[in-house]
């Protein structure tokens, strides 16, 4: 059986909750003992280093730990520098950057959450940390109930090999720059590059369509957060990861009605060329399924060449876009709500396939969204069932 671990957010919270519990009674914590909140449950996480950097102001390191996940930031460490504010000279080592990535712009607060270095940068809000939801609910929650009424404390996450993990990762796709982001939804970091992912992910499925007619899948922790911003009962949210094949075959026999397939375009396309395995050490056809839709389209050869050698998904949706902005052409709108109703198509040809229960399978949707976490488009089947959904 797989060891699964914890999220990059536990362990920055494990770091803060040391660096308070030092300031507050100049005591060295070897475990941080943390609410999870997503799970209703405690996790007790090894603190490596506590020290005292002035009378106002406490720094605290872990390392990650995502336990069986193939995860890169194995072992990295976590930093979290907490100072009070409002005491003698709290404040008076934040300076450079970390000035600017204030997430909380309310002095009221109690708790203020900053990124030092190795926190990302969201690029397209300001240049604000790319701490999510669930890192900013945990942090406020956990260092809130160590505190005293009128107690206000800033808190600086450092990530000292953020800045050179990122760009191992697929951050930068997504607009986060410099840096790795905090990002999840659950304080378990399941082992999802293992045998057994599919079996967890398969569970998940079968406990949320026992309650529901209509779900969301979604490969990853991007589409996830976006869904919920969106509106959609995060009971409604299924985590495929690359499994999407074999999740939709698992839905239809559980007799799920529909499923609404959301994620970032340069992922969910590949099932508009049969792919339904999307890691791209498997297969990519990225290229090659948008050529050919431009193609049908009716883009000019030169045209189609240029989306061919684009490096990315992600460029070739630029290219396009400025082929819109230059000649006054809906090209993306063309060529992409193709690509959604060809992965409807392909979708109920694939449980189709798979099914045991004639013609009353599974309808499914599409909806894919940019590296900005925009819609860019979404299929008719998509529409229809977002109207249930929100």
């Amino acid at each position: 059986m797989s060891r699964s671990g914890y999220t990059l957010p536990v362990f920055a919270c494990a770091a803060a909750v040391a660096a308070l519990h030092w300031l507050r009674d100049r005591q060295s914590l070897t475990i941080a003992s943390i609410d999870l909140i997503e799970p209703n449950q405690i996790a007790e996480i090894p603190i490596e280093q506590v020290a005292g950097l002035s009378e106002n102001s406490a720094l605290a390191i872990t390392r990650s730990d995502p336990g069986d996940n193939l995860d890169l930031t194995r072992n990295t460490p976590i930093w979290a520098m907490v100072e009070w504010r409002g005491r003698g000279d709290a404040g008076t080592l934040l300076r450079g950057d970390a000035k600017k990535l204030v997430f909380a712009s309310a002095v009221e607060e109690a708790v203020i959450i900053k990124g030092g270095e190795g926190i990302g940068k969201q690029a397209n809000a300001d240049e604000r940390p790319a701490i999510y939801a669930y890192a900013q609910r945990l942090l406020q929650e956990n260092l809130q109930r160590i505190l005293t009424p009128g107690e206000k404390i800033t808190v600086t996450i450092i990530l000292p090999e953020g800045r050179s993990l990122a760009v191992r990762t697929s951050n930068s796709a997504f607009g986060v720059v410099e840096g790795l982001s905090l990002l999840g939804t659950t304080g378990i970091s399941q082992p999802l590059s293992t045998p057994d992912q599919l079996a967890a992910f398969r569970a998940e499925l079968q406990n949320k369509a026992s309650g529901f007619a209509s779900l969301v899948f979604c490969i990853g922790e991007n589409g996830l957060d976006l869904a919920r911003k969106l509106g959609i009962n995060p009971e409604q949210l299924v985590k495929t990861a690359n499994w999407l094949g074999p999740m939709l075959v698992e839905a239809d026999a559980l007799g799920v009605q529909e499923i609404l397939l959301f994620g970032y375009h340069g992922k969910l396309m590949k099932l508009a060329g049969g792919i339904f395995h999307t890691h791209h050490h498997l297969a990519d056809g990225r290229r090659e399924i948008l050529a050919a839709h431009c193609a049908i389209a009716g883009l000019k050869s030169s045209d189609i060449q240029a989306v061919f050698d684009s490096p990315t998904a992600e460029a070739a949706l630029k290219y396009l876009r400025s082929l819109d902005t230059s000649t006054g052409s809906h090209w993306v709108n063309q060529v992409y709500s193709a690509i959604a109703e060809t992965i409807d198509v392909r979708c109920q040809e694939y449980i189709q396939s798979h099914s045991q229960r004639g013609t009353d399978v599974t309808v499914c949707g599409s909806m894919l969204f940019d590296h900005d976490r925009k819609i860019i488009v979404k299929s008719k089947t998509a529409g229809l069932l977002m109207g249930k959904l929100c």
